[in-house]
């Protein structure tokens, strides 16, 4: 079973994130994940960076309709 991140996670990632970090934000496995990145229907941006793919994690919030100038959580707080 996959656990879907909660806001305070979501709001602890880095800039960008792998396709795989970014579908758990959506409730997705891995193999889901990356294949709506490949056929261009992931949820979010999706950007491409050589074989691979990354994921803005402003993007992610949009989506998910995270205010990005909400209260700022760290790490250790999303842990």
């Amino acid at each position: 079973m996959i656990r879907v991140m909660t806001e305070a996670e979501v709001r602890a990632l880095p800039v960008s994130v792998d396709v795989e970090t970014a579908g758990r934000a959506f409730g997705m496995g891995r193999t889901k994940s990356y294949e709506l990145a490949r056929e261009g229907k992931f949820p979010c941006r999706v950007v491409a960076v050589g074989p691979k793919f990354r994921v803005p994690t402003a993007a992610i919030m949009e989506v998910l309709g995270i205010d990005p100038a909400g209260a700022q959580v760290t790490a250790d707080d999303a842990a």
